[in-house]
């Protein structure tokens, strides 16, 4: 019987690069810059990595599709390397590569690496961004925007929450990862907002406008992982485990039939309880210290902290105007470092990313940033597609 990866896996060490517009280096430096840092963190040499799981979500320009790159820019020399792609969930997919990789027993230390040179791409959430399945024969004229603006109509009519208090709660989403973001020194967007700009920003998609929507960034960011017995042997005293690393994609449910009101993420639930089973999570409002959710737009994270059963259905926006998912608001803190929409989204790090801002928090190492009430559980929770159409992962990690 099947019994999970809880506990069975450390993180030995973690590194990010710095995301924004990176046009001074290419997808090579940024992996270079993101695994050195791991690995002066770990504490080991390069040899001693068994096996890597490489992940990025375009692979038209700068990469392709192999894990080549990868090992040529890591020096990873006569190892099995592996690319993996899932969407905006590719980073996680990485991580879930090498985690498995460890419990199963197969290797003793695994290397994850996510990246993306997404300004290259000329990528900006535009249908000709994604050829092939997906748009040709889904959504031909849909866009990310219009996507995830579709959850606002389906949330507010099931609801019955008014446009002027959904609004107010999209912009409290925003303005916090504003915040946040500006206390993080490898952010892309660091500069704190006023509610009044954001509410007054020209429309994307109604209800998103400009300030609710995660811009285009450059970044990677990567984990080498091992078992806790390792770990120690290598003069680790405080350790973070790995608790829960759950994935679940659409069946086409959502899209091909009358059963889905359009108000929440199915993936999301699905991942969430399996990944709660796994970490022994009974109350996820009273113990989860922090969580980093995919905000590519405010509606998503709204809309997630009920998908993740931190807010009861129906009442994130009240929970999010009273301030319970602000870094100090007594509640459960979200996006600490600003999140998608600032830290930034390069898609195949975005995963990796979170769990590196979990493992920092987790150790008390963020510095400016850090949370005053130490942390002792922390969720990632990344959706890639739509909502429709799509899938989500999530990872709980934790001290052991």
């Amino acid at each position: 019987m099947a019994t999970g990866i809880k506990d069975k896996v450390a993180i030995l060490g973690m590194g990010c690069s710095r995301f924004g517009e990176r046009w001074d280096v290419g997808t090579p430096q940024l992996m270079a810059e993101a695994f050195d840092e791991a690995l002066a963190d770990a504490g080991i040499e390069r040899g001693r990595i068994e096996a890597a799981w490489y992940g990025s979500g375009i692979d038209q320009i700068n990469v392709g599709n192999s894990c080549i790159p990868a090992a040529m820019a890591l020096r990873l020399e006569g190892i099995p390397v592996s690319r993996v792609e899932n969407m905006c969930a590719t980073g996680t997919e990485a991580l879930r590569g090498a985690a498995y990789a460890v419990a199963s027993g197969a290797v003793d230390i695994a290397l994850a690496i996510g990246a993306e040179k997404l300004k290259d791409t000329g990528y900006g959430g535009l249908p000709s961004a994604f050829k092939g399945t997906l748009n040709d024969l889904w959504m031909p004229m849909g866009s990310a925007p219009a996507g995830f603006a579709q959850l606002a109509a389906g949330y507010r009519a099931k609801h019955g929450t008014t446009k002027e208090t959904l609004k107010r709660a999209l912009a409290h989403v925003s303005w916090k990862s504003h915040q946040n973001g500006a206390l993080s020194p490898k952010a892309h967007l660091r500069k704190p907002v006023s509610m009044e700009q954001i509410i007054g920003a020209p429309m994307i998609a109604d209800p998103l406008g400009l300030y609710d929507c995660c811009g285009v960034s450059d970044g990677a960011a990567c984990a080498i992982v091992t078992t806790p017995a390792i770990a120690r042997a290598l003069g680790k005293r405080e350790l973070v485990t790995v608790k829960a690393l759950q994935l679940a994609a659409a069946s086409g449910v959502e899209s091909g039939t009358a059963s889905w009101d359009g108000s929440h993420v199915r993936t999301t639930r699905n991942a969430a309880r399996r990944a709660y089973a796994e970490a022994g999570v009974g109350d996820p409002r009273r113990q989860l210290s922090l969580i980093e959710v995919h905000d590519c737009f405010s509606i998503t994270e709204l809309v997630t902290m009920e998908d993740l059963g931190i807010s009861d259905d129906g009442r994130a926006v009240a929970d999010i105007l009273d301030g319970f998912y602000d870094r100090d608001g007594g509640g459960v803190p979200c996006q600490v470092d600003g999140g998608l929409k600032c830290f930034g989204h390069p898609i195949g790090a975005s995963g990796l990313r979170m769990a590196y801002e979990v493992y920092t928090q987790l150790l008390g190492r963020a510095g400016e940033r850090q949370l005053a009430r130490p942390p002792a559980l922390g969720l990632t929770h990344n959706l890639g597609g739509v909502p429709y159409l799509g899938v989500a992962a999530i990872s709980i990690l934790g001290l052991l």
